[in-house]
């Protein structure tokens, strides 16, 4: 390797790394950010809360390199071509290209390294990070109830509206829902507040219910007697629960359970999985058209139609506007009314398996999406190289003003476009195998041009073409009004 080329590595690599480097504490503080309430004063060691920010980091590679590649490309060029060492390049014959070439190698070699974050590292973090956060809410129980929602809780089903107080142990309007033991609710507990009290040394659950009811249904072995829905209704100032959690405690916080899901994939699953989905959801639909078929009696129509009627009372079926004109006139209501009502139940019936296989549909789009992402992110980096670096020779700017602001203002469009793919590809609205690769494909012309223009040493665009004809206008328009 030449000096030259040396030098451009070297140079390049230091942009790199810095530009990573920050960018990724600024992810992580935004990370902190959304995830304080759950993290913070809720008696969790260091040690957790860390694991926590170190696994979240191969997560933050979709966002990160392809800013640090579109940063760093910029910052580098563009301090070549404002120090004229971008010029003492061309004077010793070295093009925009050929000035290019280390970094093409580093760029191909970051590709692998980045389709192999992509399939291997980031999945198995998504996966441990999971975990991790579902055996804590198991260790720690006040971390399992979320406000707003119910949630389970041993053999209780709880919901509260608000949590508050050292390690949020005071809960405000508690909602709880008793499961008996052939799992149906026959016991409501409603309190304005309680009280989550626990003990290292216990394995016991203390909640303290304040001010509220409690509602019983009671079964009755009488069948006549269950129609007339009795229950027991009781008030209580204080009321002590006591939950068994020796299961939860002993939970360990690294154990892996979970691993399902579709961002927790590589290649390899991620194309099973859309196999078995995209399999299990034609099967599905094509049984439910055959069972409606069936149901519908549709198939049998014409047979019932030939037994039912007597056809040499009909002197010509080329007259006849309609079916029901075939029916005795006395019976023709309770036929409409029959018709009308199976239409009606089986427009139901489409209607609720709608949201059913739109909801299938979308998870399997999902993980279309997913899969498609693995591949094109690695491309992503390397097109949006050559859109920054060519772009840096071009403006001539370095250091950490413009080429920060273009940079930013280049990937936010990268990347709420890749966001507006994906959601619409989530519904169908447009392919999914295709959401992936719109975002590149759209930067990958940008960069061509961007290249053509620095390697002839042209501006952006040529901006006198387009206002020339105007101000040759505005000089005639004021030399005849001068000469009157």
């Amino acid at each position: 390797m030449k000096i030259l080329d040396k030098y451009i590595l070297k140079k390049f690599l230091q942009n790199f790394f810095g530009a990573y480097i920050i960018l990724t504490i600024i992810f992580i503080f935004q990370f902190i950010w959304m995830f304080i309430d759950d993290l913070a004063g809720k008696g969790l060691d260091l040690g957790i809360i860390l694991k926590f920010l170190i696994y979240n980091i191969p997560g933050l590679t979709p966002l990160v390199l392809p800013l640090t590649v579109l940063l760093a490309s910029i910052l580098t060029f563009g301090t070549f071509a404002e120090n004229y060492e971008f010029a003492a390049m061309k004077s010793t014959g070295f093009s925009l290209i050929r000035a290019m070439r280390p970094l093409i190698f580093f760029m191909i070699i970051l590709s692998i390294v980045t389709f192999f974050i992509n399939n291997n590292l980031i999945p198995a973090a998504e996966l441990t990070t999971f975990n991790l956060r579902n055996n804590i809410k198991k260790a720690k129980p006040a971390l399992a109830i979320t406000e707003g929602a119910f949630n389970d809780l041993d053999m209780y089903n709880m919901k509260v509206d608000d949590k508050y107080g050292e390690n949020d142990r005071f809960l405000k309007n508690v909602v709880i829902h008793k499961n008996s033991k052939d799992n149906k609710n026959y016991t409501v507990i409603k309190a304005k507040d309680g009280e989550l009290l626990s003990s290292e040394e216990s394995n016991i659950l203390q909640l303290i219910l304040k001010d509220g009811y409690y509602y019983e249904d009671i079964k009755s072995n009488n069948p006549k007697k269950r129609e007339n829905y009795p229950f027991a209704k009781a008030y209580f100032d204080t009321y002590t629960i006591n939950v068994d959690v020796s299961g939860f405690n002993n939970e360990d916080l690294d154990e892996v359970k979970i691993d399902n899901t579709f961002k927790m994939m590589n290649v390899t699953e991620l194309h099973q999985a859309v196999d078995s989905i995209e399999d299990g959801y034609k099967n599905n639909m094509n049984q439910f058209g055959e069972n409606l078929l069936k149901r519908s009696g549709f198939q049998d129509i014409n047979t019932n139609i030939i037994n039912k009627i007597d056809t040499t009372k009909v002197q010509d079926f080329s007259k006849i506007n309609s079916l029901i004109a075939l029916v005795d006139p006395v019976k023709r209501k309770q036929v409409i009314d029959i018709a009308l009502n199976s239409t009606s139940n089986k427009i139901n019936t489409l209607n609720g398996k709608k949201g059913d296989y739109a909801i299938r549909k979308k998870m399997l789009n999902k993980h279309i999406i997913t899969f498609n992402n693995k591949f094109s992110l690695s491309v992503a980096c390397m097109v949006l190289f050559f859109v920054g670096a060519p772009l840096g020779a071009i403006i001539r700017k370095g250091g950490l003003g413009l080429p920060i602001i273009i940079s930013m203002i280049i990937f936010l469009a990268y990347h709420f476009l890749g966001m507006f793919t994906d959601n619409f590809s989530e519904d169908g609205s447009i392919s999914p195998a295709l959401a992936s690769w719109i975002p590149t494909l759209v930067m990958l012309p940008i960069g061509i041009y961007f290249t053509d223009r620095a390697s002839k040493d042209r501006p952006i665009a040529d901006w006198y073409k387009y206002y020339s004809p105007f101000t040759r206008l505005f000089k005639k328009i004021f030399k005849a009004l001068n000469s009157l």
